[in-house]
């Protein structure tokens, strides 16, 4: 079924990308962007139906007692569904004003809060934010996984849980943006497409792909090819001071008092202990760290992660 709508999909494609080449070649060259544009948001809804229906007849297997019939009629139902699976469906649903939502990813079992930055093009959902020091980040795996902070406040600290992450960046092709802020007000970006983080039976590992950006890439250690093998974020797993899963002989979470992706062992923490200052001394580089940008020994002020589908199309209703 999932092939067939696909297969129509690029038909469809293929006939309105013909008809505008009858345009002026730059009209034409826009109106091909928006259309693949359209397409990608598409098919990628498609793929989260398809997800949806599976984790609807997989639950319903071990449910005794049910009939087809009232399978059928919750199949029938998806589009439906009063839970967004992540804040782009929020945005495109109508709410355009940041806050906190419930929302859903499909194979989530249950529903959780998060908070919705509507700016920016709209659609984002915020995994992580520091702004005061008011949450200890230095926590167990348990803590990590489940999610921790404040859900209330505009500006509340919290890290939304890694087993939520898994459901969410399973749901389809991501991008993470990381909105960071010095303690002299200045601001720089990073974005990664691609971003994923696995389950915890694969601790969480996380990947992500291509880099853009003012802050540089400090995530996979590519500023200088000498200490890539140890800088490199990308496919590391999750680490806390009670899971060591880093690449280090010693335990990076523990000396860097942060859940984190460790490899041996950072040029970025931004779960790191929160100094109400930027030049810090310590006996290891534990701040909130983004290499690239301000080194090793400067702790930033703010940070935001937040996550959007890759091939987001903004709705216009």
């Amino acid at each position: 079924m999932q092939r067939v709508y696909l297969s129509v999909c690029s038909l469809l494609v293929c006939i309105l990308l013909l008809s505008c080449c009858r345009l002026a070649p730059a009209d034409c060259q826009q109106e091909q962007e928006r259309l693949r544009a359209q397409v990608k948001a598409l098919e990628l809804r498609i793929k989260q139906q398809q997800l949806q229906i599976e984790r609807i007849l997989s639950e319903r297997e071990n449910v005794h007692g049910i009939g087809a019939s009232e399978v059928d009629e919750t199949t029938k139902n998806l589009g439906g569904r009063k839970l967004f699976a992540d804040c782009a469906e929020t945005y495109n649903s109508g709410n355009r004003r940041s806050g906190f939502y419930r929302i859903q990813p499909l194979a989530s079992p249950t529903s959780f809060l998060v908070y919705c930055d509507m700016t920016e093009g709209g659609g984002w959902t915020v995994i992580q934010r520091r702004t005061d020091g008011s949450e200890n980040f230095d926590r167990v795996w348990s803590d990590y996984k489940q999610g921790f902070g404040n859900f209330q406040s505009v500006n509340g600290e919290y890290w939304i849980g890694n087993d939520n992450l898994n459901y969410l960046t399973s749901q389809g092709d991501y991008t993470v943006k990381f909105d960071l802020i010095d303690w002299d007000g200045g601001k720089r970006y990073a974005q990664y497409k691609s971003f994923k983080v696995q389950n915890e039976q694969n601790l969480y590992q996380l990947s992500f792909g291509a880099y853009s950006g003012t802050a540089g890439d400090s995530l996979s250690g590519t500023y200088h090819p000498e200490v890539a093998w140890w800088a490199n974020h990308n496919s590391m797993k999750f680490s806390t001071k009670d899971r060591d899963n880093d690449r280090y002989e010693g335990n990076c979470a523990k000396e860097d008092n942060a859940g984190w992706w460790f490899n041996r062992c950072h040029s970025a923490n931004l779960n790191g202990h929160y100094y109400n200052n930027g030049p810090f001394t310590s006996r290891t580089d534990n701040g909130i760290v983004w290499y690239t940008w301000h080194g090793w020994w400067y702790s930033l002020k703010s940070t935001v992660m937040k996550i959007r589908p890759s091939e987001f199309v903004p709705s216009t209703q």
